[in-house]
């Protein structure tokens, strides 16, 4: 399947068919994937058409900052703007940077950034970030990996080999979600990491009292991928660097990848 101004724009549902077709996807993922209105959620998300990517491969960063009023509450609003600009800024070193698309969905799933050339990534700012919702955390956990599964499928379908490092962040458990639960969104992660094609990592930003590890271990995330910093400014900002450090790694080509994806955040 090809996507340009003389074809049809990617068919999600066929794009994530093809995946369980692949063996991406199992029996039960598919089951999960089946939410009302995924589909245009995903649609406005795959952004940049993948024949328009001039790269031999591509990797596909995505960042779901929390946008939760908890975030403002806390005075923590400006060390998560500065992270996700902190991470565009990082992977625009990388030396296969024209062939990185970046994607910002926020916690309640507005989208900043559809899949986008980082070249053109807008940065989170006082005008398109205000945290002030809840915390659907599981739904849209659904949302950003099913995102990132079908603009995965995407390359696949144009021959192009594409891999994919996702973070997630909260501060705070789960309070919102109607669609999903823990064990769903594992399932999903879980199909996802069988690939080798894929790095999910997730932050969890101390409230006092959510067992981070406990949470984000429960939706599939390896222990090695998870970041809890304490809720004060100069911990979060570390936190996306840490990150930060390891999707460059994770752009540098196949091996990089998946050297980084065994070691986690403490892979050299």
């Amino acid at each position: 399947m090809t996507t340009s101004q003389n074809s049809q724009i990617p068919d999600v549902g066929a794009l994530l068919q093809g995946a369980s077709n692949d063996g991406v996807l199992s029996p039960m993922s598919m089951q999960a994937l089946n939410i009302p209105n995924l589909g245009t959620q995903i649609q406005a998300a795959l952004g940049t058409p993948a024949d328009l990517v001039q790269a031999s491969e591509a990797v596909l960063v995505t960042v779901m900052p929390d946008d939760s009023g908890s975030i403002q509450f806390a005075g923590n609003a400006q060390a998560v703007r500065d992270g996700h600009n902190t991470v565009i800024e990082a992977l625009m070193d990388s030396k296969q940077q024209a062939g990185i698309l970046f994607h910002t969905r926020y916690l309640n799933g507005e989208i900043l950034n559809p899949f986008t050339p980082l070249d053109q990534a807008e940065q989170m700012d006082t005008h398109n970030y205000h945290p002030n919702k809840g915390t659907p955390l599981y739904d849209q956990a659904i949302q950003v990996l099913a995102t990132v599964l079908a603009k995965t499928q995407e390359f696949a379908d144009n021959g192009i080999p594409a891999r994919s490092v996702t973070l997630i962040i909260s501060d705070g458990n789960d309070q919102h979600s109607l669609n999903a639960d823990a064990k769903t969104v594992a399932t999903i992660v879980k199909d996802m990491l069988q690939t080798e094609q894929h790095i999910i990592a997730a932050m969890g930003i101390d409230d006092g009292s959510t067992d981070f590890h406990k949470v984000f271990t429960e939706m599939g995330i390896l222990p090695e991928w998870i970041l809890t910093p304490g809720n004060n400014q100069g911990e979060i900002r570390k936190a996306f660097q840490v990150f930060s450090q390891s999707a460059v790694r994770a752009s540098q080509g196949a091996l990089s990848f998946s050297q980084t994806a065994l070691g986690g955040f403490g892979a050299p």
